[in-house]
Parts: C-alpha cells; sequence; structure tokens
C-alpha cells in the first residue's frame, strides 16, 4: 500500500484513485475509491450507496458543485498536476473556510515537500506526495517554521492579532 502523511503522521493509503473512471462499472467491487467530479456528479446515487467514496477535484472544478455533499463526503482529494500550478491552494481554502468541509482534505498529483507547509495552510491534512520522493523525508519539513504570519486555515487568527499574548512586559510594566 502507498503512503502518505495524514494528520501530521506517515499512514497508510487505503483508498484508490480513479483519476480517469467514467462510469460505475469501471469501479472496483470493493474498497474505498476516489472518483473524479464527473463521474461523482453523474452518478451520484449509486455512488453513496456503496460507501467510502471521496471525490478528486482538478484544478479547473468548481468546489461549489460538492456544496451539497461536502457534510457526506469523507475525503475529498486536489489535483495539483504540476508543482507550479497553485490552483489547488484556493479550492482548499474555499472548501473548509466557505463550504466547511470536515473530512479528509488530500493534496494529489505532483505534491513536493517544500509545499507541504503551505499546503496544510490551506486547510490540507493529508498528502500524497509524488512517487519519487520519500514521505518520511517530507514528514520531517512540516514543522520547519513554528509559527505562521499571515491567517491560515488551522490558525485563523494572523500572529499580529495574538502577539499580545507571547510578548515580554516593557520597563514601565515591570517596575509598576
Amino acid at each position: 500500500m502507498p503512503q502518505l502523511i495524514r494528520d501530521r503522521a506517515l499512514a497508510a493509503d487505503a483508498w484508490t484513485l480513479l483519476r480517469t473512471a467514467a462510469s460505475f462499472a469501471e469501479l472496483p467491487e470493493n474498497g474505498s475509491v476516489i472518483v473524479p467530479l464527473a463521474l461523482w456528479t453523474q452518478q451520484r446515487e449509486a455512488l453513496s450507496g456503496r460507501g467510502h467514496v471521496g471525490v478528486l477535484l482538478a484544478p479547473t472544478d468548481d468546489p461549489a458543485t460538492l456544496a451539497d455533499d461536502i457534510a457526506a463526503l469523507p475525503l475529498i482529494a486536489v489535483d495539483f498536476p504540476q508543482f507550479t500550478d497553485g490552483r489547488g491552494y484556493s479550492t482548499a481554502r474555499l472548501l473548509r473556510e466557505k463550504y466547511a468541509f470536515r473530512g479528509e482534505l488530500r493534496a494529489v498529483g505532483d505534491v513536493l515537500r517544500d509545499q507541504l507547509r503551505c499546503l496544510a495552510a490551506s486547510g490540507f491534512d493529508a498528502f500524497a506526495l509524488r512517487g519519487d520522493r520519500d514521505a518520511q523525508e517530507a514528514l520531517k519539513h512540516l514543522d520547519d517554521f513554528s509559527d505562521s504570519y499571515q491567517s491560515t486555515v488551522p490558525q485563523p487568527v494572523p500572529y499580529f492579532s495574538r502577539r499580545d499574548a507571547f510578548a515580554t512586559p516593557t520597563r514601565e510594566a515591570k517596575t509598576a
């Protein structure tokens, strides 16, 4: 089973990603599957009855299409076909902040170690790294920085609004 990073730990990937599945007949009989948005929208009822079905969003897919299904989906995967394609970051923020998706949000495709911190800040909690990359090595780099100045999905209050809690007392405050 391929490994991925989920919730800041290595995990076995029990989901089968079906990038090109065009019909319900192409799905394996058992197991958890991730299907393209087009198949989900065409076969929503049949797929919902199957259980353990996630949806793959391509960079051009509108996450609003899933607005009515958010509560029922255990997993949404967002595809990064190229390292330089950043549209998935916006998709993740929309899914977490606007549509209140609470399930697993997974980055798939050309996902590299250098992206993980920004992906996590955007709301991703699982990362399927590119096949030629070491997930164990990448995991170490999720904590390269202790905090973020700007607001993120996990920490919506920016650092400048939280800094008073970290400030050391001034000389005047110490003598008062």
